[in-house]
């Protein structure tokens, strides 16, 4: 996160009225959806990248739709019984994911912890190198045994519930000045003990960086590097990613990473369709995700936005039709465990979250290509506006993605209007339905199957359960 995402009382006038909004929002949409958890079986892990190189599948060879909370905070602020109840929520809500968990808490997002010790006072290191006794010189070579059997437990903690890990090593935004003190020898044997420590965990795969911008020094790149290189020379099963830049960034920025990242995140505080479908066509080709966006009761962001059910909704159904296989979504309690924080769980954030979730598993979610050239939504898609001076909740384009077969066509409609759909580019007749993403409900649309020639437009059924003009166009193909 950006350095004003860190700050904890901003806005909270408007963030204690949009809560009250919330929570009333998530219980009258639970009542619609029924708020048992789900029972899909869980993940086989490890997970590798796809044969075709654009998306996760598991160990079976199932596709893995990343669906993240980010937990940043854990290991400093939680005990494993109150890990095991947050786990165990994320688990009932559909997450798969804990992306991301800072292996180590210090710095700017962690002011007040200047050992980067846990909650109950276990130093992650148990010697220091010349220069002072702060986080910024701990020996890296050094260790606590009792400070990574936590963090074991924790990973353990995850797999009980089905989920997958992404554990940052030595996030950049604390400990890059700590990297540097002990240079490049010590940071990668630091990663060499990561690696040997975590490799015979199954749920767990590495992610790099946090809010990176200093990569542009080489000396600096090169030890944040070096611990990924000394993690992948012992662990070369479990995949690897970067964070680079606020407020925008993808994974393959800088070329010296492409030999080490397998999947490709997208960081961008603007319009996250302009972002996710560069990273999309970026070679390598890997596997792209919405790593960071606008938190959920957070007001950061250049441009900035209040992080509103509204706001969280455009971010996620653009990313997936724009060719993100999955996301990670963030809270500003549940990043950092603020005070309150078992209060503010189960938002309407995340119950949208958990419908968009249902949702994209209710299609070939993997196969579906962006409709970049505007081949398939031909008429109706709205102002595409800036990556850095577009406002999220003012940015009413429409992004749509089909399956090369032709069997289906999806396209998200951030405000109420007509939108003219190439019926040509679907393989027979099919039926269509509009689809409330604040609720999970279909409308099924009058007149079909409709013909597979020509256009067809099609127009949204007023407010959504909301009352806001955001809707979700399915056209299917029977089989």
């Amino acid at each position: 996160m950006m350095t004003n995402a860190r700050q904890h009382g901003a806005n909270l006038s408007e963030a204690t009225f949009l809560m009250a909004l919330t929570l009333l929002g998530s219980v009258l949409v639970k009542a619609q959806m029924g708020a048992a958890p789900r029972t899909a079986s869980s993940p086989a892990f490890p997970v590798k990248v796809s044969a075709n190189r654009r998306y996760l599948v598991d160990r079976n060879g199932v596709p893995f739709l990343i669906a993240g909370d980010s937990p940043q905070a854990l290991i400093y602020r939680l005990s494993e019984a109150q890990a095991e109840m947050y786990f165990a929520d994320r688990q009932a809500h559909g997450f798969n994911t804990a992306g991301w968990i800072d292996v180590l808490c210090a710095g700017r997002d962690y002011p007040k912890n200047v050992f980067g010790a846990t909650y109950d006072g276990i130093h992650p290191f148990t010697a220091f190198i010349r220069g002072g006794t702060d986080w910024t010189h701990y020996d890296l070579r050094k260790p606590n045994e009792a400070y990574f059997t936590r963090l074991d437990h924790i990973v353990e903690l995850a797999a009980k519930h089905g989920i997958l890990v992404f554990l940052d090593p030595i996030e950049t935004a604390g400990w890059l000045q700590t990297l540097r003190n002990n240079g490049l020898a010590a940071a990668y044997s630091y990663g060499q003990y990561l690696g040997n420590r975590y490799k015979r965990f199954s749920n767990i795969a590495w992610i790099n960086g946090n809010d990176f911008s200093a990569w542009k020094n080489p000396s600096d790149d090169a030890l944040v590097r070096a611990v990924a290189l000394g993690i992948r020379s012992a662990d070369p099963v479990h995949i690897q990613t970067i964070e680079f830049n606020p407020p925008t960034g993808s994974s393959l920025d800088d070329p010296s990473w492409r030999r080490i990242v397998s999947i490709n995140g997208a960081y961008v505080y603007g319009p996250t369709y302009i972002q996710v479908l560069y990273n999309y066509n970026q070679k390598p080709l890997m596997p792209a995700f919405l790593m960071e966006a606008h938190y959920e009761l957070e007001n950061v962001g250049t441009p900035p936005d209040f992080g509103t059910p509204s706001v969280l909704r455009r971010e996620e159904y653009w990313a997936m039709l724009s060719g993100a296989k999955g996301q990670f979504y963030g809270n500003h309690y549940t990043w950092s465990f603020a005070p309150g924080w078992q209060n503010h769980l189960d938002t309407a954030g995340v119950t949208q979250f958990e419908i968009w979730k249902t949702f994209f598993r209710s299609l070939p979610w993997e196969n579906l290509v962006p409709d970049q050239k505007h081949t398939v939504v031909i008429g109706g898609l709205g102002a595409y506006g800036n990556i850095r001076t577009t406002r999220v909740s003012a940015s009413d384009y429409c992004t749509a993605a089909s399956t090369p077969s032709g069997s289906v066509v999806v396209a998200y409609v951030p405000a109420m209007r007509t939108i003219t759909v190439n019926m040509a580019s679907l393989s027979g007749p099919p039926t269509g339905k509009w689809f409330d993403p604040t609720n999970g409900s279909y409308k099924t649309i009058p007149g079909g199957p409709f013909a597979n020639r020509g256009t067809q437009q099609f127009t949204p059924p007023g407010r959504n359960s909301n009352h806001d003009g955001d809707w979700v166009l399915t056209l299917r193909v029977s089989r």
